[in-house]
């Protein structure tokens, strides 16, 4: 039994970035991860203002400044959105000191850890970010994409959600992602923001096919092929989980990476990541998440609609504020007023567990 200040759970970016800042603070580590030397090969990207001052400014491959995103017609989001080289995000998040070990573990009991191979570690603290098992109770989402060359004429993209994909009317939708992945190419990936169940990648293969045809863009074949599939839901808010375990995945977006490098500090000194705030605010992130997975397919591109056109300083407080309680409902009350009456209905439907009358009700005194 070998003792430590911390124990790490998982080596994804959250526990890399967490177990790296504990070392940056002269604590003794110990990291656990089944193949803790394994390569990054997903897309990881958010917003510049997100990042901490301490990460290597080298981590970015590639930064887009107030990309585009189309509900049923194009906004400018007023931000700088930045896609990493994941290949030297992991690198920047040495681990140089700790205790690594390759094995998985099989239980966590206070501050004591076992492994599969029969191992204890004992920690002051003991921190699980080992992700989200997936389940069909959980909403998931899933993309396809194909890397191309740089000189593809297609603007970068948040959000495209035209309908160009040839999805049948009354189909579950999806959106045309595009990002620089650096100077020379780029990933164009049709994403399913999330489901229950998730559009497969066979479907959104086809789709971003289709799309990219519709738009001139012919594929070789050869392209290197991006598949992603990942629970929005599911973490567990608190001190002993980190990243997507600990509920840090933006059920509107999918995004964790850049919540918890933003964390990661904080929590390596032992700060809680989840004040009050933060508890109310994912609280209603999950309410924003049930009214996107009710809402009709139709619908979707006026919603965003609704959404990109609030102020920027709302926009952001929705999509980065985890713990700005005040920003999220101000945004919530503002993009509740500014949909169409029948989508209201809808919302208010989907996220209050009441009777509709009622529920429209409160969703006015809530959202006015």
């Amino acid at each position: 039994m070998t003792a430590a200040d911390i124990i790490v759970c998982g080596l994804g970016p959250a526990g890399r970035a967490l177990a790296h800042r504990c070392l940056a603070h002269g604590m003794s580590v110990t990291a656990v991860d089944p193949l803790p030397d394994r390569r990054w090969s997903a897309t990881y990207a958010g917003w510049y203002d997100e990042l901490p001052r301490w990460l290597d400014p080298q981590v970015v491959a590639a930064a887009v400044d107030r990309p585009a995103a189309w509900g049923t017609r194009i906004h400018r989001l007023d931000r700088t959105y930045v896609v990493f080289d994941s290949e030297r995000l992991r690198d920047s998040l040495d681990l140089d000191g700790a205790r690594l070990s390759a094995d998985r573990v099989v239980e966590i009991r206070h501050n004591t850890v076992t492994l599969a191979s029969g191992t204890i570690y004992t920690a002051n603290r003991v921190i699980d970010a080992r992700g989200i098992a997936r389940s069909p109770a959980l909403a998931e989402q899933t993309a396809y994409g194909v890397v191309v060359q740089r000189d593809t004429e297609v603007e970068p993209l948040f959000m495209d959600w035209r309908r160009d994909n040839g999805a049948e009317s009354g189909a579950p939708p999806s959106f045309l992602y595009a990002v620089p992945l650096g100077a020379r190419t780029m990933l164009l990936e049709e994403t399913c923001l999330a489901g229950r169940p998730a559009l497969g990648t066979a479907v959104l293969r086809d789709r971003l096919h289709h799309r990219l045809r519709e738009r001139g863009i012919e594929l070789t074949g050869t392209e290197p092929i991006e598949r992603v599939r990942f629970p929005v839901q599911g973490g567990r808010p608190g001190r002993r989980w980190f990243g997507a375990a600990g509920g840090f995945t933006h059920p509107a977006t999918g995004y964790s990476v850049t919540a918890a490098l933003a964390a990661a500090d904080a929590v390596a000194l032992g700060a809680t990541a989840w004040p009050a705030q933060a508890r109310a605010v994912h609280a209603l992130r999950a309410a924003g998440l049930r009214a996107l997975l009710a809402l009709p397919p139709a619908d979707i591109p006026v919603f965003f609609d609704a959404f990109f056109t609030m102020p920027s300083e709302l926009q952001r407080a929705y999509l980065s504020g985890r713990t700005d309680l005040g920003g999220t409902v101000a945004a919530m009350r503002t993009l509740f007023a500014a949909l169409p009456t029948p989508l209201r209905r809808r919302v208010a439907t989907a996220t209050l567990g009441i009777p509709i009358r009622s529920r429209l009700r409160m969703g006015s005194s809530m959202m006015e």
